[in-house]
């Protein structure tokens, strides 16, 4: 029997954009669900009410995807614009090499 090869650029697509390509996804839905389905199993733990903690459970794994989300996504920003800066400085040194805008610039610094 001949085995299929696997695809390797299988990806999971919502709304027509691959969640493989979006910085976070994964991470913000891993901690969510982890965390959504750890306070729900302590909050059934400590009340015996299976209602209650999926309530629970859910309202935890909604937040905390949420909150990983924003924070994670606020840090990418910051990582991008730090990026694009440190980019064009390199840009700006190269075009400037060797020339009196460099030396004068060297003067200006020291």
């Amino acid at each position: 029997m001949a085995e299929e090869p696997e695809e390797p650029g299988k990806s999971f697509v919502i709304f027509g954009r691959d969640v493989a390509q979006i910085p976070c996804f994964r991470n913000s839905f891993l901690y969510g669900i982890s965390g959504g389905i750890g306070i729900g199993v302590l909050t059934f733990l400590g009340t015996s009410r299976t209602h209650l903690s999926t309530h629970v459970g859910f309202g935890s794994f909604f937040c905390g995807t949420i909150a990983y989300w924003v924070a994670c996504r606020y840090q990418w920003s910051v990582r991008r614009f730090e990026q694009q800066q440190l980019r064009e400085a390199m840009r700006r040194q190269a075009l400037y090499e060797g020339t009196q805008v460099e030396r004068d610039l060297d003067l200006k610094s020291a």
